[in-house]
């Protein structure tokens, strides 16, 4: 059973709170049901305090700071976002890819609390491609914010020289048996399981493709197949990569120039930026 206690006793917490402890002792806390009242105590009352009052006191101060840090935590500011974008050079038939003019048009401060990371070219082949993407990626890691407050994405654009409108790509397939060679003729290189193998990415596509589309008026769609040549192959392994570091990843597919103008696709650029930022 607990016995009163004089306050001289409680002298060490009345240096440290001196101003909680004054309270303290000049009140006392009466609680019926849901009732709640304060009565001022006369100084002849004020020599003892209940040492329960006391850790009582203290434990509610303490869940009232756990409470108020956890709405802090809830209210806090999105996490900033770092996008890594690669573009591709030339390919067969088209002596300009209109990825390697939008990647290398990208400039910072398209979207609030964006960064662009890197902006990066790749080899339209496999072997090319995938020596220097490791090497982005790698780079990517030891210079990332280690303190968790950076979202790290990666966005590769491709082109599909068949395609009116730009495609959000779900998933990639372990399968590199290219139906027409790369610029450096690879040949396919399938690992990680067997051909059928996918991997998804994480991004938010649907909210991507709503922000894009609805909000910006721009043409696109959501694809489940990003084809068996580079693109596919670059984006299995970026895919493998992101979720190995806690990053993500997506490919984006978009037309020639003669398709959908170069104005027209930067526009989507930025848009498509802007709505990654948003989803993370």
């Amino acid at each position: 059973m607990w016995r009163s206690t004089p306050v001289e006793d409680i002298v060490a917490v009345e240096d440290e709170m001196d101003v909680v402890v004054g309270r303290l002792m000049a009140t006392t806390t009466l609680t019926s049901g849901c009732t709640t009242s304060t009565t001022r105590l006369r100084p002849s009352e004020r020599k003892f305090v209940k040492l329960p009052a006391i850790l009582r006191y203290f434990n509610r101060i303490d869940d009232d700071i756990r409470g108020f840090n956890e709405i802090e935590m809830g209210s806090e500011a999105p996490k900033s976002v770092v996008i890594h974008v690669t573009g591709f050079k030339k390919f067969n038939v088209f002596a300009t890819n209109p990825t390697e003019a939008l990647v290398s048009d990208l400039r910072n401060g398209f979207a609030p609390g964006v960064s662009l990371g890197s902006c990066t070219v790749l080899e339209t082949a496999g072997d090319g491609a995938l020596a220097t993407l490791y090497k982005v990626l790698e780079s990517s890691v030891s210079s990332e914010n280690k303190s968790g407050s950076e979202e790290v994405v990666w966005l590769h654009m491709g082109l599909n020289g068949g395609a009116s409108k730009f495609a959000i790509e779900r998933q990639a397939v372990n399968e590199a048996t290219f139906s027409c060679p790369d610029e450096l003729a690879a040949a396919d290189c399938p690992e990680d399981g067997g051909l059928t193998r996918t991997r998804e990415t994480v991004c938010a596509i649907d909210t991507i493709l709503e922000f894009v589309k609805k909000t910006k008026g721009c043409d696109a769609t959501i694809s489940d197949d990003a084809g068996r040549f580079v693109c596919n192959y670059v984006y299995y392994h970026s895919l493998r990569f992101a979720e190995d570091k806690g990053h993500k990843s997506l490919f984006v597919h978009v037309p020639p120039f003669s398709r959908i103008s170069e104005e027209t696709q930067k526009q989507f650029m930025v848009a498509l930026l802007e709505a990654i930022a948003l989803s993370c």
